[in-house]
């Protein structure tokens, strides 16, 4: 049960952190209206990944290995395409804050389904990947006499957990200026981001649509066991692998450099002047938790 519990924890705990950062982003600018659309991304991911758990256990025959893979690799990195988007918007906001921080807001959320679908792909891919382990888990309890509830019990919890996780870290957000908050998780997110995209990349290298998945860039599996407490951590927050491939590497390095440094320049950029017309100060925004 406890390597159930792990995965859980480490499949849920990166979702968590993505929707918790979303909800404290529309919490923060006075956009509570836009809730419901998150959790619509939320809630129609979970109902695909039961469905396919579902599918794994009764249907005819499980998914084959390339295409779990490709699957994962193309949702990992198209949320990474739209959590990029975010970011950018984000250092955009923090430097225009004094300029009417909630028209802006009106203007770049209220027509958009980029939020909830960033939700979907978030808890999307997590939960993909959990109903695999979880069908595959239970299928191994099932042929050596142990209870085929066991997996999904420790995976549960372990997701329960992860969501715990996600809203404490919600907690400390709304209690933060809306500048910090904006550079903090935008720089958080970029982390989570390249982690997710070496992932995919990853995964398309399992699933042989990339080349290189023996040519490893470095294994540290004897000092952070992949499936120990501290190796779930390290996975769950920032996607990192105690092995990893050249290209995944690689491609870490590129995007947290370049995304890393727009992100930062674009953050201490000098707001511009507020003129008489516009408000001196953004309104203070109340946030219960």
């Amino acid at each position: 049960m406890l390597g159930n519990f792990l995965i859980g924890l480490r499949e849920g705990l990166e979702a968590s952190l993505i929707v918790s950062i979303l909800v404290a982003y529309l919490v923060k600018t006075g956009r509570r209206h836009l809730l419901g659309k998150v959790w619509t991304g939320v809630s129609l991911a979970v109902a695909v990944s039961l469905g396919f758990g579902a599918l794994l256990t009764f249907g005819p025959k499980g998914l084959s290995f390339a295409a779990q893979e490709f699957i994962g690799g193309t949702l990992s990195i198209v949320a990474v395409g739209l959590v990029t988007w975010m970011i950018f918007w984000m250092a955009t906001a923090a430097r225009t804050l004094a300029a009417d921080l909630r028209r802006q807001v009106d203007a770049a959320t209220d027509s958009s389904w980029a939020l909830p679908l960033i939700a979907a792909l978030a808890v999307g891919r997590e939960g993909l990947e959990t109903a695999l382990f979880i069908w595959a888990a239970s299928t191994a309890a099932g042929t050596d006499g142990s209870p085929a509830g066991g997996p999904l019990l420790g995976a549960l919890l372990g997701i329960l957990v992860a969501v715990g996780l996600g809203y404490a870290m919600y907690a400390g957000a709304v209690r933060i200026n809306l500048s910090k908050f904006f550079a903090i998780t935008g720089g958080f997110l970029i982390v989570i981001a390249g982690g997710v995209l070496a992932y995919g990349v990853h995964d398309l290298q399992e699933a042989g649509f990339l080349p290189g998945l023996n040519n490893l860039a470095y294994d540290v599996s004897g000092l952070i066991p992949p499936a120990g407490v501290l190796g779930t951590l390290l996975k769950g927050i920032f996607n990192f692998s105690p092995a990893a491939t050249v290209l995944e590497v690689t491609v870490w390095v590129a995007y947290v450099a370049v995304v890393g440094t727009m992100f930062v320049r674009l953050v201490r950029r000098k707001a511009p002047p507020v003129t008489s017309s516009q408000p001196s100060a953004v309104p203070a925004v109340r946030a219960t938790v």
